[in-house]
Parts: structure tokens; C-alpha cells; sequence
């Protein structure tokens, strides 16, 4: 009887350490794309997308109008591909994940640094998959803005 309590016990214990893991292999992910995009290596910044990846931008025109940006991933490989290594850093101030099976999602606020120049800040929303090789990048959408960010 003992030992079936003590196995009742551990059993939600080690589903939260695989979900530990599984968070840290997120934002394993989600840190390669940013050292990639400051290495201007797109190699390893291109590595994290699942091959039907997509990327958003939400922003404001000069007249408070919101629209929806999209652009595909080969465009953004090949912008962070132009560029100096160093001239792309986007910090994040904080991570929040969460896990389901192989889905996960990841918000995280940034400031975005162009050149050693604050450029603009936001949020980045992440949506992973599981994949047979490890957790990729399936959607980044932001938000973007030039007031209001923090120094990071």
C-alpha cells in the first residue's frame, strides 16, 4: 500500500518536471532565434521555424489606425541575413509560457535595439509546436511602438 501511495505521489511530480523541461526547451527555441538575429547568423536563426512558420506585426499608423502586417519567414531570414553581426538585439524583459501536449505559447515583452539605438518595444507572442525535432517556432505576431520603452 505504501509503495502504490508513493507512486501516486511522484507521478504528478514527474509530470511537472517534463513540463519543466519542456518550457526550458521553449525558451531554448525562442533564445536561439534572438542570439541568431544578433549573430546575424542566419543559420541558426532559421533553424527554429517550423517549415509552415508565419510572422505578424500589429502596429498604428500616423492616424491611430491598427493593421496587420504579415511577412514571410524567407523575407525576415534574409533581412537578419543583410545585417551586421550586433546590429539586431532584441532583449526580453520577461517570459510567460505555457504548455498543452506539443502546443505552447510564450509572451514575452521586448525592447528592440538597432545599431546600439533603442528602436521601438512591445510584446512578442509565440506560438510552438513539438515537432519530431524538438519545439519550433509556428507564429510570432508583436506589437510595436516607439513611446513608452523601457531601457533593457
Amino acid at each position: 500500500m505504501k509503495t502504490v501511495l508513493l507512486v501516486l505521489f511522484l507521478l504528478p511530480v514527474s509530470a511537472v518536471f517534463a513540463q519543466s523541461n519542456d518550457e526550458k526547451a521553449v525558451r531554448a527555441a525562442i533564445t536561439q532565434l534572438f542570439d541568431g538575429m544578433r549573430k546575424a547568423d542566419t543559420t541558426l536563426f532559421k533553424a527554429v521555424f517550423a517549415p509552415t512558420a508565419s510572422l505578424q506585426s500589429i502596429a498604428k499608423n500616423k492616424e491611430g489606425v491598427v493593421s496587420v502586417r504579415n511577412e514571410s519567414i524567407p523575407n525576415f531570414v534574409a533581412s537578419v541575413d543583410k545585417q551586421k553581426p550586433g546590429a539586431l538585439d532584441e532583449r526580453l524583459s520577461a517570459y510567460e509560457v505555457k504548455i498543452d501536449a506539443e502546443l505552447a505559447i510564450a509572451w514575452t515583452p521586448y525592447v528592440f535595439y538597432f545599431n546600439g539605438q533603442k528602436s521601438h518595444c512591445g510584446v512578442n507572442v509565440f506560438t510552438l509546436v513539438k515537432l519530431n525535432d524538438g519545439w519550433k517556432i509556428q507564429a510570432i505576431i508583436d506589437t510595436r511602438r516607439r513611446e513608452g520603452c523601457p531601457d533593457l
